[in-house]
């Protein structure tokens, strides 16, 4: 199995929506993002159980593509939906 190169983007770059499609696709995603006053990367992952964002402080879990959803959107990394 080959795998694919992370998609790096900056927060806000795609939606809530798109992030979670491209995470259960598969993709690997890395979030650049402004935290604590500096510009930081988080990657953003899905095994085909368990969603994970890892940032430069912690490892967040999440069981289900809802409680994925709701840590994107706490941590700003994705758009407004239109």
């Amino acid at each position: 199995m080959t795998t694919m190169d992370p998609l790096r983007i900056k927060a806000g770059e795609m939606t809530v929506d798109e992030i979670i499609t491209a995470l259960t696709d598969g993709r690997r995603i890395v979030v650049s993002a402004d935290l604590f006053g500096a510009q930081r990367e988080m990657t953003l992952r899905h095994d085909g159980e368990t969603f994970y964002c890892d940032t430069p402080t912690r490892l967040h879990k999440h069981e289900d593509p809802e409680e994925m959803r709701t840590c994107i959107e706490r941590m700003g990394y994705g758009a407004e939906a239109d």
